[in-house]
């Protein structure tokens, strides 16, 4: 029976092939796109979950809550609590301090690599359990000058010798031996890195470590813990939250909380809310499996109203198979057998156009997402998925054409299409309902993008460039500034402690004029600096001056921005002392600078103090106006080869950077409009399909509107009208559910965009527009049809 069905099935696309084809191609687009985001999704979900005790696994928090700067959590914390936990709490199994150093120099011979590592606490890599190549876990990093080298780090920098014992020069300044090997992190790691020093090294060899141990002032490292198996983080909350509170300085506008964040969530919730996590990453995810879904669920309506408008086709056959004896519920087998086959075959060509995809979409999104072919549970789900999908799709039809009453099909006294045709108005509207919304979606993501990039920076990133002062950049700084302003491609040079795009440390404002009764603490940006700074960045002095050149006049000066003016409440800023952790005794204001954006664009300009600063992590200098940027790099860089030789230059443009703030936003909207394209085409490939079932239908109504002086343009309108109706009444539907839900999209951001009526006209206008374009041939080819031909049978 089931292989008669099949062949009946079978028979039955062969004899409607552009219905067939239509049904086939919305569905295999519609399976295509949520297979797709399926796999991004498990791929989201599978960040860090090969490591063996994953769900143990906490990284140390701290956060912040007052009336003025709202709440706060950040992961940098300082190192005293890593003791307090090892010797308080005999839930804690594991503590690892960490240094993420960012990029430094290997040198090995005339090899060197500027790559990314970190220094680690001996505990480490008991925790966290990358597979060593080479070397023991407890043993590998006990001596201050060694190091683990991931697998492909040590064979770009030995080839294929054996690296074990070998000696790597770190920085041009220290040697260090390898002690062992690991597999290469993967890309589903929350950390990821090249290299691994012992934490002892950073101590020994950094001055500003020296006193790291001993104060809760230096928020600048980041720690993990590892519970016992038989330990609960919610019983153990309450015992730590107040460890810095309790040890360390009382500075602050409120007590700094202690919390830990579970390695599970790392990657997909960094948003907090009391300490709690309450979302991040997540709420794309969530968004786009949403949104998969509605695709999904669009082409599957294309089956239904292709099927159910040719019921009239199968009318007969089905009256035949109930006059000898068959019962409804076979029927509908036969017909959900039908839709599954062409759901299977749908679904073979959606792995194709998804094997085709993956390319740019790994591209698109960063990820190494793959189809796992020879992965069983695999198999089984897409099976699932076929047959779940296939049910869905064929529902409708299988229960709607199982009713017919056979005598009135027989009789020919049914009208069988005119039957479905209010439900099929229905799902028309609700597919493009969600067409629609999508629209508006991507319409208000790309809105509040650009608007967040038209914000004034309060600096000019126009010709700016940053390098790293790594090596012996900083002991050759002036020569270096120099020879770079004499070659002419540069205008100006500085150094500073953060780069332009962000501020790397937070301290604290503990005492300032007008300062409240009770009131402690503020916590500012603070950033060291060298002359000219404010000049090379284009930052706006609104009072005062700038530093002088001469560092040791200024040791106990600082610049404000208006944000720290704002906070402080100061009225007359210039000369007035305050307290501040970064210098020694009181510090004196001469000079106030206009908000700059050097965190996120979509937030508020923090408070930030500027204070004069030999050195720095960073030289910035700005190309001149007039001189071509790939001269003008091939000139830099002979100059910084010269005075670093054992590090390659490398730089970045601050445009370039600060568009990268824009990366999740612009991939949202990409992804967003992409998906928003395909539900738009798969819709029009019903819509298509439905245009030329209505232009049949009524082909001797039209013949004998034409007999009787019908246009071409009367006739075009007459099968478009119906249509046109539908796509208004899913304009109005849509328009509120996206407003309501975009609406609390951008809660998120500070800086947002307040959304007006001209994107819902926009978006209305646009879905008339394809809907007229996806009718009008169909239209058309029915009006420009000889009359005769259609009514020669009358």
């Amino acid at each position: 029976m089931i292989k008669n069905y099949l062949k009946i099935a079978w028979r039955n696309m062969l004899n409607n092939k552009v219905y067939s084809g239509l049904n086939i191609v919305g569905l295999a687009a519609g399976m295509a796109v949520a297979l797709l985001i399926a796999l991004w999704v498990f791929y989201q979900y599978s960040y860090d979950r090969f490591l063996p005790n994953y769900s143990q696994l906490y990284q140390v928090e701290l956060n912040f809550t007052d009336q003025h700067e709202g709440e706060h959590t950040q992961q940098a914390v300082s190192i005293p609590i890593s003791d307090v936990l090892r010797k308080e709490y005999p839930e804690v199994k594991y503590v690892a301090e960490s240094d993420w150093m960012g990029q430094h120099d290997l040198l090995v011979g005339n090899k060197k690599l500027y790559m990314n590592g970190a220094a680690i606490g001996s505990d480490f890599l008991k925790m966290f359990q990358y597979p060593l190549i080479k070397g023991n876990v407890n043993s590998v990093l006990r001596d201050a000058y060694s190091i683990v080298l991931t697998e492909s780090t040590a064979k770009a920098l030995f080839g294929d010798a054996d690296p074990i014992d070998k000696t790597v020069r770190i920085d041009n300044k220290h040697d260090v031996k390898v002690t062992g090997i690991m597999k290469d992190v993967p890309k589903n790691s929350s950390l990821q890195f090249n290299y691994l020093l012992p934490f002892s090294y950073s101590e020994q060899t950094e001055d500003w470590m020296k006193n790291a141990r001993t104060t809760y002032y230096n928020n600048s490292f980041q720690m993990f813990v590892q519970l016992q198996s038989n330990a609960n983080y919610a019983q153990l909350a309450p015992k730590i939250k107040n460890i810095v509170y309790n040890n360390g300085p009382k500075m602050r506008p409120a007590k700094p909380v202690v919390l830990l964040h579970p390695l599970k969530y790392w990657h997909l919730y960094s948003d907090f809310k009391n300490g709690k996590e309450v979302g991040g990453f997540i709420d794309y995810v969530r968004m786009f499996s949403i949104i998969g879904i509605l695709v999904l669920l669009i082409a599957c309506i294309n089956f239904m109203n292709l099927s159910t408008a040719r019921s009239e086709k199968r009318a007969r056959e089905v009256g035949v198979r109930k006059a000898i004896g068959s019962q409804r519920r076979d029927l509908i087998f036969q017909f959900l057998t039908e839709s599954v086959l062409i759901t299977s075959v749908a679904f073979l060509l959606s792995v194709l156009f998804v094997q085709l995809a993956l390319p740019s979409f790994n591209t698109l999104t960063g990820d190494s997402i793959s189809i796992p072919y020879g992965n069983p549970v695999f198999w089984c789900i897409m099976i699932s998925y076929v047959f779940v999908t296939g049910l869905m799709a064929g529902s409708r039809p299988a229960f709607y054409l199982s009713s017919f009453n056979p005598v009135k099909v027989l009789k020919g006294s049914i009208q069988v299409g005119k039957a479905a045709a209010l439900p099929r108005k229905i799902l028309v509207v609700l597919q493009f309902t969600c067409s629609i919304a999508l629209i508006i979606s991507t319409v208000i993501v790309y809105q509040q993008i650009q608007y967040a990039k038209n914000r004034p920076t309060g600096y000019s990133a126009d010709r700016l460039i940053m390098t790293d002062m790594s090596g012996d950049l900083s002991n050759n700084y002036s020569a270096l500034k120099n020879d770079l302003l004499q070659t002419g491609v540069v205008e100006s040079v500085a150094t500073a402690s953060s780069p332009v795009t962000g501020i790397y440390m937070h301290t604290g404002v503990e005492k300032w004029p007008g300062q409240g009764a009770g009131e402690l603490g503020l916590n500012v940006g603070g950033i060291s600096v060298s002359d000219n700074y404010l000049k090379t960045v284009g930052m706006k002095l609104i009072q005062g001056h700038d530093f002088s050149s001469n560092w040791s006049t200024d040791t106990s000066n600082i610049i404000i921005n208006e944000a720290a003016v704002k906070r402080m409440g100061l009225k007359n800023p210039l000369n007035q002392l305050i307290t501040y952790d970064h210098i020694k005794g009181p510090a004196r204001i001469i000079g106030v600078v206009k908000d700059a954006l050097m965190e996120s664009p979509f937030t508020p300009v923090e408070p930030t103090v500027f204070n004069h600063g030999r050195g720095g992590n960073y030289v910035i200098y700005r190309l001149a106006a007039n001189v071509k940027t790939h001269d003008a790099i091939d000139k830099i860089t002979k100059i910084f080869n010269m005075y670093n030789p054992a590090y390659p230059y490398i730089y970045q443009f601050v445009d370039d950077e600060y568009n990268n703030k824009f990366n999740l936003e612009v991939l949202v909207g990409k992804l967003a409009g992409v998906f928003a394209g395909l539900a738009i085409f798969i819709s029009c490939l019903g819509l298509f399909g439905l245009a030329a079932y209505v232009a049949e239908q009524r082909t001797k109504e039209i013949g004998i509107r034409k007999v009787l002086g019908a246009s071409i343009a009367q006739v075009w309108l007459l099968l478009s009208r119906d249509f046109i109706v539908l796509v208004g009444i899913s304009c109005l539907i849509a328009s509120p559910i996206a407003l309501y839900f975009l609406s609390n999209w951008l809660q998120k951001y500070n800086y947002r965009i307040s959304i007006g009526p001209g994107v819902f006209v926009l978006s209305a206008v646009a879905a008339i527009i394809i809907t007229l374009i996806t009718i009008s041939f169909q239209a058309i080819k029915a009006a420009l049809a000889n009359p005769v031909k259609s009514l020669r049978s009358e």
